[in-house]
């Protein structure tokens, strides 16, 4: 299935005392990686909300290899699982500059009417690029 990899440095702010990356950014560093792999589909998450449809997470699940440290250069690869129904779910392998895994975790979404807040089958405006 699709996937894609962005890069960026770790801020101080997201370290604690110890100069170790917070446990919570890991749920945020996935979700820039699950943005950056919709963008690059030509999918936003502000125009689908814009068109009624919300994508909560109901599911979300790490595992934490080796500690990421402040200024390390972390990449997140975000792989889609399977193709989506009324759910989307993805994969993450999170690296460090030396190519080490830091964390994998795996997300899984809803899509659902803005408005209804009901499950909705995923669009086929979605699915049709996801399937090019």
């Amino acid at each position: 299935m699709k996937f894609n990899r962005i890069s960026f440095r770790v801020r101080y702010g997201e370290t604690d005392q110890m100069g170790i990356v917070y446990h919570g950014n890991y749920a945020q560093y996935m979700e820039m990686g699950r943005i950056e792999w919709l963008r690059e589909l030509g999918i936003s998450y502000k125009t689908m909300e814009e068109n009624g449809i919300i994508l909560p997470v109901i599911s979300l699940s790490l595992d934490f290899k080796k500690s990421a440290y402040y200024d390390d250069e972390i990449t997140v690869e975000t792989r889609l699982v399977k193709e989506p129904l009324v759910k989307i779910e993805f994969d993450y392998v999170l690296t460090n500059q030396h190519r080490e895994i830091v964390a994998t975790g795996n997300t899984v979404l809803a899509f659902l009417n803005s408005e209804t807040r009901k499950p909705i089958k995923c669009p086929d405006e979605i699915l049709s690029k996801i399937r090019t």
